[in-house]
This record gives C-alpha cells, structure tokens and sequence, in this order.
C-alpha cells in the first residue's frame, strides 16, 4: 500500500469569475501603491484569501495499490529456429529468463511465442505477435521486452514508438556465429508463358560463411527432370523452359546440397509458371450440309479462345458426272495446305459426316493425317451414314488411328444414349446432367451408326450396348469417334434436349490434353490450410499415395472412393513449401503457402536486422551462444538512464503504474480552518486601516 497526497480544487463559482476577481484584487493592489497607501498587500491578501475560500481547495490523500510490472518474452518459434541447435538453445534461455523473473517481485510474465501458428504466413511476424500480446497493457506497465529468435524476423518496425512501446527491447540470438550456408536465388522468373514455347529462367548461388564451390543445377518440369547444369557461387544462369501445359507448370529448380550446410531446404525455388493456350486453332471439315453443321460451328465460335477454319464439301462424293474437280467451287479445297504444310499448326480437326473420295482427297493426305495424330495431334470423327459405307475413313489409312470398324449398318429408331460403366468414371462423361438418371433425362436421338470397338474407351453406348462415343489414344495423339450425327437434336431442344454444351466442350477438351480431363491423373492441391491427394483413374481400385513433405519427411496415404472414378484423401499442411504425392505411376506436386518462403531465404542467424530497433529503445542485442559458450544475461532494474544493456546483463524499467484503493479529503476552505484564515485575513486588513486612521 502506497500513500499519495495532491491538491484539488472544486470551485464554488466559475473559474472565469474567479479569475475576474483575481483581476480585480490586482487592479487594487496596482491603485494603492500609486497612490502610496499604506500595506496595500493586506487589501490584496484580504481578495485572495476570499478568493482561495471561493476555489474550495482540499488535500487529496490517495491509498493505492502498485500494479505488477509485465515483462513480455518474445519466443520465435518459426521453421527457422528448428535448424541445428536452435530449439535448445530456445528452450535454455526461455527456462533461464523464466526463473529469473520468478525472483524479481511484483512481476507479470507474458510468454509469447510467435511463428508457429499460421503455415501460410510469409516470414516470421514476430511484432504482429507481440502487438496483439501487449494490446490489454498499459505503456507504463511494461518494464521490456526478451525476445530469443534467430534474428531472421521479417516485420519489424520502424521504432518500437510506432506501437505504442517505450520499454527497453533485448533481443537473444540463437544459432552460432560460424554457420555456412548455400541457397538459390531467384533472380527472373516469369508468371505466364504461352503453351509450346519457351521462358527463360533466371538464378543465382549465393553461400553464407566459407564457399562450398561449384554445385549441379538440377531443372524440373511437374516433377520430371527436363535440364541440368554446373554453376558457381554468384554466377547467374539462365535456364529455357519450354511450357508444356495450360495451367499451372511447376518448375522446380534445384542445386546439389553439402553436408556442411545449415540445412538444405533453401537450395530449391520453385517457379508456378502459368500455361495459356494462345488461340486454339481447329479445323472443322464438314462433307456435306446437314441438319447438324452448325452446331459445331456454332460451338466453337463461341469460345473466343478458339481459331475456326471451316470447309463445307458442297458437292456430295457419289455424285460423278465428270466435271473437272478444279470447277467445281469458286476456292478449290487446299488440301496441301490444310493437310500438308500447315498440318501441324491446328491443335483440333474435326471430319464431320465427311466421306472420302480419291479425287477430293488424296490418299497420302490422310496417311499425313494419321502421322499428326500420333505425333501429338487431335481428330474427332462425328459420322454419320457416310461411315458406314465404302468411302468411309474407317477404309482409309486413317483407318489405323480410328477406334472402331465400321459394320455397315445404321440404325435409325428413337433410343436414348446411355452413359457406360468407364464413362461413368471417365471426365468427359461423368455427372454430364441428366445422365445419372435411369433411363437418361435427356432427348433420344435417331440414327446410330453400327460399328465394331478396336481400341479406346466406350463411354457412351446405343442400343444392346453398341458403342456411340469411343474416346481413344493414339501414340502421342488422341482420337474420337462420334457413332452418331443427331447431337444436334438436344442443341434445337427436341424433347427438351440434352447437355450438349458440356459433351462437346468436354470432348473438344480432352482432345486437347486439357489436364483436368485426363483419365488417369494423379493431383494435389491445397485447400486452406489443407492438402487434398486426389486420383483420377477408370481402374476399380488406387494404390497407396506416398506423401512427401518439404523437409524430406514422408507418410503414406490411403485413399477412399468419393464419386465413381474419383478417389481421395486429405490432411493437414503443417510445412511450407513443396509438397509431393506419388502412387508408383504418377506424380503430382504442390506448392503450400508462397512459392519461395522468405523464412528459408536467409537461414542463418544474424543479429543485425534486429540492431536498430534494439538499440533505439534503450535495449541491446546479443548471441546466446558465443565460441561454443552458451549463456543467458543477468536481468537487472534500471529505473534511470538511457542504455538499458551492458556485457553481461539485460536491464528492465520498473512501472509506476498503480490502482486507487481509496481517497480522502480535506478541505482548506471549509470549517474551522477555512473560516480562521477568513477571518484573520480580515482583521489584518482592519487593523492596518485602523492604524494609518491613528497616524
């Protein structure tokens, strides 16, 4: 208990006619020494006593109570300080400064540790912590701040006055002042890159300590390695990565590890290179006019991503009255050019209803053809009645590449397409609306095609389970077959139609290797703070997914069925970084919170980011271990002074902080005292008058 005496004042009269008064009292006292009368200081005594009466002053006697003094401890318990030595040195010092607080009375000790809490956090946000901590606690209640961290602290402040903070700030380093390390550096590095061409990459080694030398550059592109070379410490090199892919291309750039090193994980970047097609080109031929042309065209035009070429053979195959091929449009059909050439340029052709005849296009075009495919090219094939005749392409050399063999018969009655067992797996199929109903809530169609499966995928079937879309892959290339012509009758709505925008776009997009639509896929993703491994696949079963954390640690995963063709599993990312999934046959990879975490940038310790703000306040910054002597400083009150550190102590500024228990008061202007001095005041005054009378 402290006791605390003051001066208060509860005026009887406003403050503006007291000070009016004081004023006037002075005014009197002025006039009467001009006019030398006699003790003019009595008048004057006499008004301020009068006017001190009005002003009601007491004494103020306070009892209070001195509140604890908080002492923060700052603890970083980010990535970085699991390196080496660092959490035992961590735990050291924090059990030391913890017993030595126990000893110095009247002190609240708050334990903050920091760094820990957020995995997509980007660095260590040591004073975000601390604000947050001290936000219940007066300015002059705390006495400083201890903070053990490795010094790599990636929020620091101006000043600690920019928070609110005028206490001493001292701050531990943990690590040892001989630490080597090697990291690589991202110097360039695009975001977006066109698919099928090349970026350029740019990287620099850097090394902390004594050189390691010369280390291999290893490139990899999605998990495969695609470059590898040698560099130096500081030399920049730059690597051209071809973008194979729409979305996201996971470049990951990596530099051979020493067993000197701090640790390894920051000999890695990692670049999320984002894949755009630039312009879809397609060639859609179609053999004649019919009802269902213009849905494809249609389609396709729509997409403003999409380049459409279209040709129209206005003049049906069967007919032969010998006019000269060269008068029988106003452009004659450039077959060298779309087929020969220019092949290559076009990511999609599409042959719809399209019959051959030797004289519209030459045989070793389709040969041509059939070399685009399985180079990596795309064919979709929507037939019609032509297919089941002579001059079907099934007859050609295109024929090979085709998934099934026409049988020369049509069906041609109302049936209902049905989704099959695998297309109920497959992407291009699966939960197209309407489709998991039985029978399908879709229109029928009227003609199917009759044909005989080769090779692919049946994902949608006819009648008795004939195959109506077979999906197939072709070397490098893919290839599908529409059975039927009379997807056009759910595009005019007969019967209510049916979801042709989904089929077809799925169907046009597979063709094209859009990665979402693969069949057999293995992909992780991050979900908040959560890893999802997910298996795309037409087996009935999925193996075990080995899980591959950024630190090298790993885990297996079984994975449940969620939908038909889907299987996944999930957990909690408690790492950041680069994470990798793989299940035997594929690999996927993903990055957890930012690319190139600024917490492993620069893993060595240093205290010389922490110095300024240290030093500002009064406070110090020093390394817990120092030639292998690892010690903790005495921790001492300093109540006056500027510096608030020397060699082998840290100093704390006690508070004066305190809590009013109870108050009491004694008035001067009231009863026998206030009255006596009245009093007294006017009787000198009349007494000083009655004298100058006498005189």
């Amino acid at each position: 208990m402290q006791q605390h005496f003051g001066l208060a004042f509860d005026p009887l009269l406003p403050w503006l006619l007291l000070a009016a008064g004081a004023v006037a009292a002075l005014l009197i006292l002025l006039a009467s020494s001009v006019l030398r009368r006699k003790m003019p200081w009595l008048r004057a005594l006499a008004c301020l006593l009068l006017l001190g009466g009005l002003a009601n002053p007491s004494v103020v006697n306070e009892d209070r109570d001195k509140l604890d003094d908080v002492v923060a401890v700052l603890v970083d318990r980010s990535p970085s300080q699991g390196l080496a030595e660092r959490t035992t040195q961590t735990d050291r010092a924090l059990a030391d400064i913890k017993q030595q607080l126990a000893r110095r009375p009247g002190t609240q000790v708050r334990v903050v540790e920091a760094g820990n809490t957020d995995p997509n956090a980007d660095g260590t946000r040591l004073f975000t912590a601390l604000q947050a901590a001290l936000a219940d606690v007066a300015p002059d209640r705390l006495a400083g701040i201890l903070a053990i961290t490795d010094g790599q602290v990636h929020d620091i402040p101006p000043s600690l006055k920019a928070l609110g903070i005028a206490a001493p700030f001292h701050a531990l380093i943990t690590g040892d002042d001989r630490e080597r390390d090697r990291r690589l550096e991202l110097v360039e590095a695009p975001r977006f890159g066109i698919v099928g061409k090349t970026q350029n990459i740019v990287v620099r080694l850097r090394e902390t300590g004594a050189s390691f030398g010369p280390a291999k550059l290893t490139a990899r592109r999605d998990g495969v390695t695609i470059a590898e070379r040698t560099m130096a410490p500081d030399q920049a090199v730059t690597l051209p990565v071809k973008v194979e892919h729409a979305g996201p291309n996971l470049i990951e750039l990596e530099v051979a590890g020493d067993p000197r090193e701090l640790t390894q994980i920051n000999n890695k970047v990692i670049v999320n290179l984002e894949g755009v097609r630039d312009k879809l080109k397609v060639l859609l031929v179609s053999g004649e006019p019919h009802a269902g042309e213009r849905t494809w065209r249609n389609l396709l035009k729509s997409d403003a991503n999409v380049e459409l070429v279209h040709f129209t053979i206005l003049r049906p195959p069967e007919k032969q009255d010998g006019t000269p091929v060269n008068e029988l449009s106003l452009i004659a059909f450039p077959h060298r050019d779309l087929f020969g050439e220019k092949i290559k340029d076009f990511d999609l052709i599409i042959f719809d209803r399209y019959a051959v005849n030797q004289s519209i296009m030459p045989m070793f075009y389709l040969d041509n053809i059939a070399r685009y495919v399985k180079d990596g090219g795309a064919v979709l094939l929507a037939s019609g009645p032509e297919f089941a005749h002579a001059e079907s392409l099934s007859a050609t050399p295109l024929g090979a590449i085709i998934p099934a063999r026409a049988t020369g018969t049509i069906l041609e009655k109302p049936y209902r397409a049905e989704i099959t067992a695998l297309g109920k797996r497959h992407p291009v199929t699966r939960d197209l609306p309407g489709g998991n109903a039985e029978p399908p809530h879709w229109a029928p169609w009227l003609r199917l095609i009759g044909a005989e499966k080769r090779a692919g995928t049946t994902v949608m079937s006819g009648p008795n389970d004939a195959p109506l879309l077979l999906l197939s892959r072709e070397e490098k290339g893919r290839v599908a077959l529409f059975l039927s012509d009379h997807v056009w009758l759910w595009a005019r709505n007969y019967d209510e139609g049916g979801p042709y925008i989904d089929l077809l776009r799925r169907l046009a997009h597979w063709l094209m290797k859009e990665p979402e639509l693969e069949e057999e896929a293995l992909r992780l993703t991050v979900r908040g703070g959560d890893l999802q491994v997910e298996r795309q696949t037409l087996a009935g079963t999925v193996p075990e997914a080995t899980l591959t954390a950024p630190d090298g640690t790993t885990r297996k995963l079984t994975l449940s069925q969620a939908e038909p063709g889907l299987w996944r599993a999930s957990l909690t990312a408690t790492q950041q970084g680069l994470w990798k999934a793989e299940d035997g046959q594929y690999t996927a990879i993903a990055i957890v919170g930012p690319a190139n975490p600024r917490e492993f940038r620069d893993v060595t310790s240093s205290p010389e980011p922490l110095r300024k703000v240290a030093e500002e306040s009064g406070g110090s910054v020093r390394r817990l271990e120092t030639g292998g002597r690892f010690g903790v400083p005495r921790i001492v009150d300093i109540r006056a002074g500027s510096n608030f550190g020397g060699s082998d102590y840290v100093g704390l500024k006690p508070g004066e902080a305190s809590v009013v228990r109870s108050v009491g008061l004694f008035g001067l202007a009231t009863g026998p005292l206030g009255l006596a001095l009245l009093l007294g005041g006017a009787l000198a005054a009349w007494l000083g008058e009655s004298r100058k009378r006498r005189a």
